[in-house]
Order: structure tokens, then sequence, then C-alpha cells
């Protein structure tokens, strides 16, 4: 089978690797718009479930190396009041850590991984991809160059698109799905070096839904002398979404006069904020599910399939399960339409869930339930407003909507294999 994967993304290169561990395709190639690789991007979370298909496909340890592995997560409310924590990754009883690392080395890890087992040459760069046709069992895919000018087009038995949430095979089918749905929260991400924080591996959520922030660990000792690289998210509520692009920078006086005064005895968050090597900005906007993402030869995947809210580490794991998935039922099935059918079958009501539950019950709903029970003022005793049996089923409400449920991820077999590709 001949398989062309479009885009050079996290879902992408993922389907590229797990498509070579399983046997599915004679050939892989991935076509990938930009016409150099840049290290774009600030910090992603992994989660147990993506870690064990990382792990499946012989990553494990080159992720690990490069990044760091939160053991515990933990709520707060904006005065620095702690409200739960949780044990986290191989703390919480999983078998694969959690990893939180900068995107641009995740996405190292996977080129390297790509270029090694299906050749370099097979990775095409500069290939925007216009559209697709079908006929006689076979797809074609036309391409563009960052110029606009036609390039020859390539075919293939199955074309899977993972050219992302500004997705062009994703309009083709749906050309008239209309503009992103914003629902009045805009993020801004940042890295600072910082001391350790709590347990120095720690996931901080803090705040509740209208006004947050996320700060983990990226790397620890990132500057020799003791200090950790740290990823931070801020979230607020605005009338007006800023532009939807996931590398356009922001500005620090747009949202730090939200959290002037968020300075605890285990974090000064302002002052986190102002020694940040980068900010980047991006709305919290996702779209309704699709009722379908297989069209004969040609699917979605990722973030062209299920675009959703950045909430609880999402949407690159969300790739990663998606690439799995297919790899296996490509492998497993003989008719390539029909195991794009069963891929749909078995991902879309899956993520579907997951686009619902980040708008309507993300992870901070603790934290939300808290503020409205305190009118927002600081509580003398937490287990007055909330018990702990309530939180608990919460976040582990969310956990298993996402998928990564220590329950769940033990008995997972969505892998393609357990075979590490040389």
């Amino acid at each position: 089978m001949d398989v062309l994967v479009i885009g050079g993304g996290i879902g992408g290169l993922t389907l590229a690797l797990t498509l070579h561990a399983s046997g599915a395709a004679r050939r892989i190639r991935v076509f990938e718009a930009a016409p150099e690789i840049k290290p774009l991007g600030i910090g992603i979370n992994l989660g147990a479930h993506a870690m064990k298909e990382m792990s499946a496909l012989g990553l494990e340890d080159a992720l690990v190396a490069t990044s760091c592995q939160p053991t515990d997560y933990a709520f707060f409310t904006r005065h620095g009041q702690l409200v739960y924590r949780e044990p986290w990754g191989k703390a919480a009883g999983h078998q694969w850590p959690h990893v939180s690392i900068l995107r641009p080395d995740l996405h190292r890890v996977l080129l390297d991984a790509v270029r090694a087992r299906i050749g370099a040459d097979n990775v095409v760069l500069g290939h925007r991809c216009t559209g697709v046709e079908q006929s006689g069992g076979r797809v074609t895919a036309r391409f563009a160059d960052a110029s606009g000018a036609g390039l020859p087009a390539q075919e293939g038995d199955v074309t899977i698109a993972c050219d992302g949430i500004h997705s062009v095979v994703r309009t083709q089918f749906y050309p008239g799905e209309g503009p992103f749905i914003y629902r009045g929260i805009n993020l801004w991400r940042g890295v600072s070096l910082t001391k350790p924080f709590l347990t120095g591996a720690s996931i901080a959520r803090i705040g509740a839904r209208h006004s947050t922030v996320i700060i983990y660990p990226l790397r620890n000792n990132y500057d020799g002398q003791g200090n950790t690289l740290v990823n931070w998210v801020a979230e607020i509520e605005r009338d007006v979404a800023v532009p939807v692009d996931w590398n356009k920078p922001g500005r620090i006086e747009d949202f730090l006069p939200t959290y002037q005064d968020w300075t605890f005895d285990w974090m000064d968050v302002p002052a986190l904020m102002k020694r940040a090597q980068q900010i980047l900005s991006y709305p919290m906007v996702d779209r309704d599910p699709l009722p379908r993402w297989s069209f004969e030869r040609v699917t979605l995947l990722g973030d062209a399939a299920h675009p959703m809210y950045p909430q609880g580490g999402n949407g690159g794991a969300q790739a990663i399960l998606d690439a799995a998935t297919l790899a296996r039922l490509l492998k497993s099935e003989s008719d390539p339409a029909a195991a794009l059918r069963a891929y749909e079958a078995a991902r879309l009501p899956a993520t579907s869930k997951i686009v619902v539950q980040n708008r309507t019950a993300p992870p901070n709903l603790i934290v939300d339930t808290v503020e409205r029970r305190t009118g927002d003022k600081p509580f003398s005793r937490l287990e007055d407003v909330i018990t702990k049996d309530e939180m608990k089923a919460i976040f582990e409400s969310y956990q298993r909507t996402a998928g990564y449920h220590v329950q769940q991820v033990s008995a997972s077999t969505s892998s393609p294999g357990r075979r590490a590709a040389p």
C-alpha cells in the first residue's frame, strides 16, 4: 500500500511511524507545506495514553531525556489556596510516564525517527496540499509551493489529511463549515526560568475558568544553576478573539494586569510572566464534531478531524491515538476504504466527547465549583466547601472522557503491535 500523509506535524509524523511499525504500508510519503522545519511552539503535555504509543515506537527514552515527567497535578484558587492534588503519571500507577516537553523537541524526536525509518527523501517539504481527487481506487493529491505555483501531483492508494486546524482537505469536503467557534477565552503562552516550585515535578492549575494559569516544568536545571524551564498558559475571558495562529506572538500588556496580585509563597506569577523568553497568543476555538471523516480512500486525522480546546493535554495526544488506531486497522483490514471507515467508527465518537467536554467541563471545573460556592473569597476550611470525593469524581470524569485514566490506559490495546522499529 502506498500512503500519502498530508502534513508533517505531530499527527502526520506519528502516523508515518505507526504505519512503518505495523507494516501496513509498502511506501509512506509525508508532504509538509513549510519549506523548512523550524523550532516553533512552546510546551506540550503527553499523557500516559500517548506515551504508551510513543513507547511502542521505541521513542520513550528519547522523549524522557529531553523533558520533565510530572508526578502530581495540583489545583489552586486565584488566592493561592490548594484545593486538590492528585498523583500523576507513573506516581499514579501508570506504566508509562506523563511527559511535559517543548514542542520543538517532540517534533525533532519524531522527525529524526521518521527520516531514519522511512527515508529522508520520503519527507517532502515545501508542498502545500491544494486538494485531492479519487478515481479507480487511487487518490491524487495536488500541491503548490510557498509562492502558489503548482507542483507535480502525487498518487497513492490512501491519503490521510493531517494538515491541521486550517485543513485544506477538510474544507474540500465541508466547504460551508464557516469560521472557528470562539466562546470568549484567549490564551497566552510562554516559557520562563524559575526556581523549582511545589514538589519540583508538579503541574499547577491556578484560578477558575474566567482567569486561569497553568504552570508545568519542561526541563530541570535548564541553565546549569538549578533553575527549571517552565511552560505557563494564561487563560482569560475576552470578547474579541486573537488570531487563530499557534505561533502568533503575544503582548504581555494584554494579560499581565489580570495576574498582577497573584503572588504566593510558592510562586510569583507576574514575575514569572515578565521573565518569559517568548510569548505566543491563541484563542480558545474549536469546531463542532463532524458527521464523518472518511471519504472512500481519504480521511482526516488530528486537528484536521477534531480541532478542540487545548485543554488537558488532548490536542497532540488525540492525534497520536488517531495514528495508532488507523495504522492498526490499515494492517488488519484488506480493503483500505473499510479500514478508514473502521477508524472513523473507533475514533470519531471518542474525540467528539472530548471536544464537548473541553467546552463544558474542563479540568478546572474543580476550582470553578469552589469559587462559585465561596463567592470567589478565600476559604477557611475547604471541607466546608467541597468534599475530596466530589473533587476526585470531577477530575476522574475528565480523565475517563480523555482516555487517560489509569484503568483505561492499562486496558487499552490500540497500539499497532508492540515492537519498536529500528
